[in-house]
Parts: structure tokens; C-alpha cells; sequence
């Protein structure tokens, strides 16, 4: 089952408020995920956007330049 891109904003702004606040647990309806740190909490904000990226079909928000004098 996949999860539309709507659920997985909502999973992602619950998770930002969670940081916000200061707490570990975030509460999803009738589910419940407590984080161990906050660089968890991190990783899993990145999942989630990438996620919401890839379902909406928006491109990379980062470009890299790479340059060279051809030696």
C-alpha cells in the first residue's frame, strides 16, 4: 500500500512540531514512535522529504558546480 504524498506531509509536520516542542515521541492517530536523539529525529525529516519528493516529482533543490583548468 502506498502512502499518498498529503500523508506524508502530515508525517512530516507532525515530526517538525515534535523537534519544535522539544519531545522525542510522536503520536501518528493511534500509533506512537519515540526517537532515541534528535539527529534520529533529523534523518527522519530528510526521509520524509525525499519521500515527498520523489511522489510529487519535484527535482533536487541542490545543483553542484564542478570546475577544472583541464590539467
Amino acid at each position: 500500500m502506498a502512502v499518498g504524498t498529503a500523508e506524508l506531509e502530515e508525517l512530516r509536520d507532525a515530526l517538525i512540531r515534535a523537534r519544535a516542542r522539544g519531545t522525542r515521541e510522536v503520536q501518528y492517530g493511534e500509533k506512537s514512535v519515540r526517537y532515541g536523539s534528535d539527529a534520529e529525529m533529523a534523518a527522519a525529516v530528510a526521509d520524509l522529504e525525499a519521500r515527498i519528493a520523489r511522489a510529487s516529482g519535484t527535482r533536487p533543490r541542490t545543483v553542484a558546480f564542478t570546475m577544472s583548468k583541464g590539467l
